[in-house]
Formats: C-alpha cells, sequence, structure tokens
C-alpha cells in the first residue's frame, strides 16, 4: 500500500517540477495509480469487515456462556488498532482523490494551451500580411538588382546567378520563422502538434509536390548544377535560368522556357556542359568524301575554329575523322571541337565554324558542291 502511495506522490513530484510535460500521459498515469489506491482499499476495508464480524461472533459466543461483565481492555485495544488503519486510509484517499489530484495538475502546469481566439487575433494577422508582402517585394528587387549585376559582368554572372536561389530560400524562412514566433509565439507543444498535423495531411494530399520540394533542395545541396548552367536532361537542352522548389526552367536553344520537375533531375542522368565556368565545349560535324586530303582539312578546320570571334584560345582545338556509311556510300565524318567564351554564344560558334569550313573548301577546291552531304 505504501509502495503504491510513494510511487504516487514521486510523479506528483516529478509533474511539479516538469510543468511543461505532456498533460495526457500524466493524467492518464495519475488515474491509472488511483484505481490500484481504491481497489486496495476496498479489499483493506473488506478484510476488516469480515473481522469485525468474526468478532461480534466470538463476542456473542462468550456473552452467552460467561456471565456479564465489563468489556475486556485487551479487545477494546484490538478495535482501535483495527480503527485506526482504516481511519488513515480514509483520510489517504481523500488526500489523492482524483478531482484533487487535477485541480493540482492544472495549478502547476504552467504552459497550457492557449485559447484559439488568444493566438490568432485581427492585429496579428494584420502583420502576418504586412510581413509577407515585405518579403515578396523585398526578394523580388534583391533578386532583380543580382540579375542586372550579373548581365553586366558575364565573369561573375554564374557565381551571382548562383547565389539567387540560396537567398529566396534562406530570407523566405526567416519571413515565416518571424512570423511564428515575433508575433504568434505559440507555446512549443502547440508549434509540435500543428506540425504534426500540417505534414500528414500535406503528405497524403501532394506527394508529387513534395517530391519536388525535395528535389529541390537536393539540387542546393548537392548542385549538380547551378543558374546559368548549359544541361542536358534527356528531354531538353538549354541554359538553366531558375532554380525553384517545385521546378527547373531552362531556355533551350529555339528560345523557349521550359519548366522541368525538380524529381524528375534527381531521378535521371543530367549532362552540364560547363559546370560553373563560363566557357563550353561545342562540337561542329561536317560530312566529306571518303578520299578527301585530311591533313590539309584538319588545317584549314583548326584555322577556321582559330578565327571566329567567338572561341576561347585558352583551351585545346581538336579535329577528328570517322568513317559512316549512309545510303550504301562510306563518308568521312569530321567532327570539330573548340571551345566558346561565353555558353551564351555556343549556337553562333557551332555555325560560325562550319561556315568558316566549307568556304574555305570549296575556296581550296578539296570538295565540290556535290559531294557536300
Amino acid at each position: 500500500m505504501m509502495k503504491h502511495l510513494t510511487t504516487l506522490l514521486i510523479y506528483l513530484l516529478i509533474g511539479y517540477l516538469c510543468p511543461s510535460t505532456s498533460m495526457a500521459q500524466d493524467t492518464i498515469q495519475a488515474k491509472s495509480f488511483v484505481r490500484q489506491n481504491d481497489s486496495l482499499v476496498n479489499n483493506f476495508r473488506l478484510e476488516h469487515k469480515k473481522q469485525d464480524s468474526l468478532f461480534r461472533m466470538n463476542k456473542s459466543v462468550i456473552n452467552k456462556g460467561a456471565p456479564v461483565s465489563t468489556p475486556d481492555k485487551k479487545e477494546t485495544d484490538q478495535t482501535k488498532i483495527i480503527k485506526t488503519p482504516i481511519d488513515s486510509l480514509k483520510e489517504d484517499t481523500t488526500q489523492f482523490s482524483a478531482k484533487k489530484l487535477f485541480e493540482n495538475f492544472e495549478q502547476k502546469v504552467t504552459n497550457k494551451p492557449k485559447d484559439v481566439f488568444e493566438v490568432i487575433s485581427v492585429s496579428k494577422i494584420f502583420w502576418t500580411i504586412i510581413l509577407l508582402l515585405f518579403g515578396y517585394y523585398f526578394i523580388k528587387l534583391v533578386i532583380k538588382i543580382l540579375d542586372i549585376v550579373s548581365e553586366r559582368s558575364a565573369r561573375f554572372r554564374i557565381t551571382i546567378k548562383g547565389i539567387i536561389p540560396v537567398f529566396r530560400i534562406v530570407f523566405w524562412a526567416i519571413i515565416i520563422f518571424a512570423i511564428i514566433k515575433g508575433i504568434y509565439n505559440p507555446p512549443f507543444e502547440t508549434v509540435i502538434a500543428f506540425t504534426a498535423s500540417v505534414g500528414i495531411a500535406v503528405g497524403l494530399a501532394a506527394q508529387d509536390l513534395l517530391k519536388n520540394v525535395f528535389g529541390g533542395m537536393a539540387l542546393l545541396l548537392d548542385k549538380p548544377f547551378k543558374v546559368g548552367d548549359k544541361i542536358d536532361s534527356g528531354k531538353y537542352y538549354g541554359e538553366v535560368i531558375e532554380i525553384g522548389l517545385r521546378a527547373t526552367r531552362l531556355v533551350t536553344a529555339d528560345d523557349s522556357v521550359v519548366s522541368v520537375p525538380n524529381a524528375e533531375l534527381v531521378n535521371s542522368s543530367v549532362s552540364n556542359a560547363n559546370s560553373g565556368e563560363l566557357n563550353c565545349q561545342v562540337v561542329a560535324e561536317i560530312y566529306l568524301p571518303i578520299d578527301v586530303n585530311t591533313f590539309k582539312v584538319r588545317q584549314i578546320a583548326t584555322e577556321s575554329a582559330q578565327v571566329s570571334r567567338f572561341v576561347y584560345l585558352n583551351k585545346p582545338i581538336t579535329v577528328l575523322f570517322f568513317n559512316e556509311v549512309k545510303e550504301r556510300r562510306s563518308y568521312l565524318k569530321m567532327r570539330i571541337k573548340a571551345y566558346v567564351m561565353d555558353i551564351r554564344y555556343e549556337f553562333q560558334f557551332k555555325s560560325d565554324m562550319t561556315e568558316i569550313v566549307i568556304r574555305e573548301l570549296l575556296k581550296e577546291g578539296l570538295i565540290s558542291k556535290d559531294e557536300l552531304f
């Protein structure tokens, strides 16, 4: 009996020292101990009634067989000994009743859940809207300034553009934290419960959206490409102009803007043409007759790439020949590999090399118009 009462006192002491502990768990434990206490008291009362009835029966038998005399002092002492623990148990059960236990819990727990109207009010909603609008227009202004600065500096364009998605996510996180902590300031238990409920609801309703959001975060952390890189996703090839939480936007060769879901980019192979550098390799292909003089053709192709106004001369120029069969005829496929000084001039550089090489080959008489494939 005393063991259970001691355990109950220990739990009450823990509840007093840790007011932020969940009330639901403490209440369930308190109820279980009160029930155990009540059952023990009832068992004890039952045993006392049995002993009391036996005592009365023995007393009546003694009174019938013996002359009437005053009550024995020993019997009176035994009755007092039996009644004393019962009275003390009654006081104990009154002291540790469920009603008083819950009243003590309510007095000791300071961080009670607040009423909805205490957390949300018209003024708080107003300041929330003000902060959201401020964050939206401020982020838009900063991104616009960074875009202008990056376009004016070709050398640091890719570096500056790579800062934009990180800045957007970090600043939005600061705005949301300021709204939750500075305006509403809900209890920690409320934040945990609300986050869990919203997480379950959103996770069930928007699985594809969450895949793209986590994909966007993975792209920003892993950095397989940056804003300004030329990538090939398998379906589309173009310059990355934005890495958002849901999709990545590309500008293709025909000046079309394509949005590719982030989950698709994370789960597929992506080819990066420049990997954060301003220059990238450009390949031009020309089909030539099988008996052409490859030495002179290689010399003309190399000089044609060198004289282009888009060439990046700090990296080597390579000319390769491959044998291919088309329409039952054998051809030499010449591939000119050179680097463009800016990835935005990739297709202009490719066109420039092709035009110069063909013009010079016709001029030197190495090929004829009928032999061009």
